[in-house]
């Protein structure tokens, strides 16, 4: 097969359908009557069937957005150039592009905003009926193997299925986490060898391992509490993160760890041999936790630590921290002093013994990627090989949990399609 094609685009999840969507849309928009025909299109991705990630992602729910969205749930690259691509397509106008698909959405918890069907299949299937309907032909089954710069305004396309000339480019193919559903790094390989620079990456959003001979976490799996997470490297704190704590059988998830994972994966990744605590008692300071026992105890003497415990924390963990102690005074008044501040330590600095993260397998973002100092942030052009755009999780962008990544590859896409609908015209 050999064809040609105005713009392609290689990869047809969020940020590729998207794409492609939005720069027929502009196109058909700003099309001269005495120009009839548009600027094509050709979207191509490497499985038979588009989207996968999109299925799985917010536990099959699809976590579209948020309703506040902003460059400080980012990490990566420069929060100025995030927060310049974010506010030419923000979350609102991300909400409205779905209600227009027919997909209206809800809010729930920290602003997340879901399908109302609460199908991550509907928002696929939207996407997909969207692109149909603007006449953007998807080739499934055409894996890109390279993309070569022949002239200014000419790039091939090697695909498993044949050759495809083109004005232009725009890679979206993700980065390598779960790469079940087709992100194997493959494009970041692609864009090195057009001459761009990969920050090394790592997996993010991904669950984290706790030591073997850690018993705390086999003891309290599937208990959830709110909790605060430290960094810590060099004997100081890098980075506070709260939220939601899951403990599970091979350690640590829900919110806060899976925000966690980025920065304790790529502090280990740059030899700063990071360490992790957790406060039980999020935003209690030693001190204070070491004053509210005195006064539980003054209080109430004559109740047990554990009794005690269980009015601060969930009465599993409390058991489980006195065990670990050594603590087994029957009444939390004729606790030493000494032992009063180290059952408050545990409180607000507990060590959690991580030794790694899941992995990809199991990570929902990859940390890293294309550097976002060699993209125009009005374009999404490359500074590096003009012609090639790069948008979503290939560059070094990856937001925290709650719909923040796919409102990164809306608006990122939105950018690409503009500059690539006004380059066409």
């Amino acid at each position: 097969m050999d064809r040609r094609a105005d713009i392609v685009v290689v990869g047809a999840g969020a940020a590729g359908l998207a794409t492609a969507i939005f720069t027929q849309r502009l196109l058909s928009a700003r099309r001269r009557p005495s120009r009839p025909r548009e600027s094509s299109v050709l979207l191509l991705d490497g499985a038979s069937k588009p989207g996968a990630k999109i299925l799985v992602s917010g536990g099959a729910r699809c976590n579209v957005t948020n309703t506040v969205v902003t460059e400080a749930d980012f990490w990566g690259g420069r929060r100025a150039i995030v927060r310049r691509i974010l506010r030419a397509f923000p979350a609102r106008e991300a909400a409205a592009f779905f209600r227009d698909l027919g997909v209206p959405l809800h809010e729930e918890t920290d602003g997340k905003l879901f399908p109302d069907s609460n199908r991550s299949r509907d928002v696929l299937d939207a996407l997909l009926r969207e692109a149909s309907a603007r006449d953007v032909p998807l080739l499934p089954g055409h894996r890109v193997l390279n993309v070569t710069k022949r002239g200014p305004a000419a790039f091939s396309v090697l695909t498993s299925r044949g050759d495809i000339q083109s004005a232009r480019v725009v890679l979206a193919t993700g980065g390598l986490s779960l790469p079940k559903t087709g992100s194997d790094g493959a494009g970041l390989e692609i864009a090195r060898r057009l001459g761009h620079t990969i920050v090394p990456t790592t997996p993010a959003l991904a669950p984290l391992l706790l030591a073997l001979d850690e018993p705390l976490h086999h003891e309290l799996a599937g208990v959830s509490l709110d909790a605060e997470l430290a960094l810590w490297s060099c004997g100081a704190i890098e980075i506070r993160l709260r939220g939601s704590l899951l403990w599970t059988h091979f350690g640590v998830s829900g919110p806060v760890a899976l925000n966690a994972s980025r920065h304790w994966l790529r502090a280990v990744a740059e030899g700063r041999e990071p360490s992790l605590t957790v406060s039980f008692l999020p935003g209690e300071t030693f001190e204070a936790a070491d004053a509210r026992l005195h006064e539980l105890a003054r209080q109430r003497p004559r109740a047990s630590p554990q009794t005690i415990l269980s009015t601060l924390v969930p009465s599993s963990l409390a058991a489980g921290l006195l065990e670990q102690l050594g603590v087994d005074t029957v009444v939390l008044a004729h606790l030493a002093r000494g032992d009063r501040r180290r059952l408050a330590r545990a409180l607000v600095q507990w060590s959690l013994p991580v030794v790694d993260s899941r992995g990809y397998n199991f990570a929902e973002a990859t940390a890293g990627g294309i550097s976002l100092e060699e993209i125009d942030p009005s374009t999404m052009e490359s500074r590096v090989c003009p012609g090639l755009s790069l948008v979503g999780e290939m560059l070094d962008v990856d937001g925290r949990i709650g719909g923040f990544n796919f409102q990164w590859a809306w608006s990122s896409a939105w950018v690409a399609a503009r500059a690539l609908s006004e380059s066409t015209r």
